[in-house]
């Protein structure tokens, strides 16, 4: 299995819902994505998939968030922007346009350098 990521990153702000504590109120980050695909064949150059158009895939989906209020943009205007939430969000959104034989293998979002959440279908 050959395993390709790439990192992009973010920057973006969000407050929970329903939830006792700091992050209730408007706060920010600079979340870095990464997205990680696999494919067990190659493609006739003997590639998975080119690096750039793996990054203009993932920047389609996590761009339109960048700068932003989270809890102002769809869907996370009634979908509680949780990094959870966030990160499953991305995983589907990629997963879709992915070129056939490419599996999304994971995601991977960090709030800062040392909180961190993934998804991944196994």
């Amino acid at each position: 299995m050959y395993r390709l990521s790439i990192d992009k990153t973010i920057s973006a702000a969000h407050y929970l819902r329903d939830y006792e504590g700091p992050c209730a109120r408007i706060h920010g980050h600079n979340w870095k994505v990464r997205v990680q695909v696999a494919a067990t064949q190659l493609d006739k150059t003997g590639i998975v998939i080119d690096f750039d158009e793996l990054e203009k895939i993932t920047w389609q989906i996590i761009g339109r968030f960048d700068h932003q209020n989270l809890n102002e943009v769809h869907p996370f205007d009634n979908l509680n922007p949780t990094a959870e939430n966030i990160v499953k969000y991305f995983y589907d959104q990629i997963r879709s346009v992915l070129p056939k034989g490419v599996k999304l293998d994971s995601v991977i979002l960090w709030e800062n350098e040392t909180y961190r959440v993934s998804y991944a279908e196994k």
